[in-house]
């Protein structure tokens, strides 16, 4: 859990150190009953760890520990510092809601509070993983601008979650803090739901899902060859065998039953087999779209829509949906762009190709009156989209043999920390884009509607 503990002046926008206006009542609530047993395994995974770091001395412990009544009574104290420890970390723990910002108080030596400002809360997300699916608790997750880490309430009842989660978006949309309470969760309107029929198509489909696992099955075998070592060989196949699995099956286990739905505090997204999540875009808050084409998509006409959004993990609007559903929800992201008019300018092939062989054919630029997008790729085609009020200054940048063959990228940098970059344009068309796109972000940002939280 994040939080400030050293006195002076915050970051702006991210969390600040208070107290409580004087006649101010604090409700402090807790989390649910539930939560000891979760934090119970820190003790216990910790053992776990050292015992398999000594994994030969491990087995002659074991044996001493069976001959004697040592054994169980060291078994017996891990259990019972899991337990105490997990109690005193959920009694120490607690949060309060004001009319101006969340508080989080944890900490059993050291007490620390995180002061979340409602004004900056751009999203929050309920997860519910499968063993708090069955007892009936959820995580929410909050995303809060300016910070990197989401800070998170773990675990509440899923009644309880639900009804923060309103009455904290209700309050960050400028809702009066005697109505936020009461106002419930938003009304929504269903935009998009991923077939699984069509979501374990399109992995199979995916060059990369067949790449992941043709490396599990060959590296450990290559490695046993060479090496003639189990402990090698072991060290191999773990990590091969868990991006085998996040490409594959952990991916569908993820996107299972994806649903994008529109609300008034943005965009909800809801998916997951096991772990069911619920998140949200929030308005006004995308940087980036990024269009995914694998090659044997194409023939289908399906699309992935990533995101790059400022201060928050959601990265993934749609796993895989036809091009037109598919634009039809990057419209509700960016309004008034119309990505299947987008006209895109190929790079030069007479100088473009003894800068970048073969793959010179991927790039390509297009601009319109909303937005700036550049294409890359042959084999899984990328088009990442930029509005011009999200641009936060324009480059151009030459290597020694782009300069030669009087060539020159545009480079677009984001308010997520990203760049967009039209690669290979001809010098002087490169200039004049430097330019005109530099007026476009500047007229766009003095247009754009405020980043804030949609009210109807």
């Amino acid at each position: 859990m994040s939080g400030t503990t050293e006195p002076g002046t915050p970051e702006p926008g991210t969390r600040e150190q208070g107290t409580p206006e004087p006649g101010t009542p604090v409700l402090e609530r807790r989390l649910h009953p539930f939560t000891p047993l979760r934090r119970a395994w820190v003790p216990i995974g910790a053992t776990a760890g050292v015992l398999f770091h000594q994994g030969d001395r491990a087995g002659e412990w074991l044996e001493r520990f069976r001959s004697g009544g040592l054994g169980l009574l060291i078994m017996a104290g891990v259990v019972l510092a899991g337990a105490l420890y997990g109690f005193l970390s959920w009694r120490f723990t607690s949060y309060a809601v004001t009319d101006t910002e969340l508080r989080i108080r944890t900490g059993l030596l050291f007490r620390r509070t995180a002061h979340i400002r409602l004004d900056r809360l751009q999203a929050v997300d309920v997860t519910r993983p499968l063993l708090a699916r069955v007892v009936g608790v959820a995580k929410l997750k909050l995303d809060v601008i300016g910070t990197e880490e989401k800070d998170e309430l773990a675990f509440l009842g899923e009644r309880e979650a639900g009804e923060l989660r309103a009455e904290l978006l209700a309050r960050a949309a400028g809702i009066a803090p005697a109505e936020a309470v009461s106002v419930g969760e938003a009304p929504v309107r269903g935009l998009l739901r991923v077939p699984s029929g069509q979501l374990a198509v399109s992995l199979l489909l995916s060059l990369g899902t067949w790449a992941a696992v043709v490396t599990a099955l060959v590296a450990p075998v290559v490695v046993w060859l060479l090496s003639d070592s189990l402990w090698a060989t072991l060290a191999t196949l773990l990590p091969v065998l868990g991006a085998a699995w996040a490409h594959s099956a952990g991916r569908f286990l993820t996107e299972y039953d994806w649903t994008v739905a529109e609300s008034p505090d943005g965009l909800r997204l809801d998916h997951g087999m096991l772990d069911r999540a619920h998140e949200t875009v929030p308005p006004g808050r995308v940087q980036t779209v990024r269009i995914v084409e694998p090659l044997l998509w194409r023939r289908r006409d399906w699309v992935r829509v990533e995101l790059a959004v400022a201060g928050s993990k959601n990265d993934v609007l749609v796993p895989v949906a036809p091009r037109g559903a598919a634009y039809a929800v990057v419209a509700r992201v960016l309004p008034g762009a119309d990505l299947a008019a987008l006209d895109f300018s190929p790079s030069p092939g007479r100088r473009s190709r003894w800068v970048v062989p073969v793959w010179w054919k991927g790039y390509g630029v297009a601009v319109s009156a909303e937005v700036f997008a550049a294409r890359h790729g042959r084999l899984c085609r990328r088009t990442e989209i930029v509005p011009h009020a999200k641009v936060q200054s324009v480059r151009l940048t030459q290597g020694p043999w782009e300069r030669a063959r009087g060539l020159a990228d545009v480079c677009v940098d984001t308010g997520a920390n990203g760049t967009v970059t039209a690669r290979l344009r001809p010098a002087e068309e490169a200039e004049a884009l430097l330019g005109a796109q530099a007026d476009r972000s500047r007229t766009g940002r003095a247009t754009a509607r405020p980043d804030r939280w949609m009210t109807s």
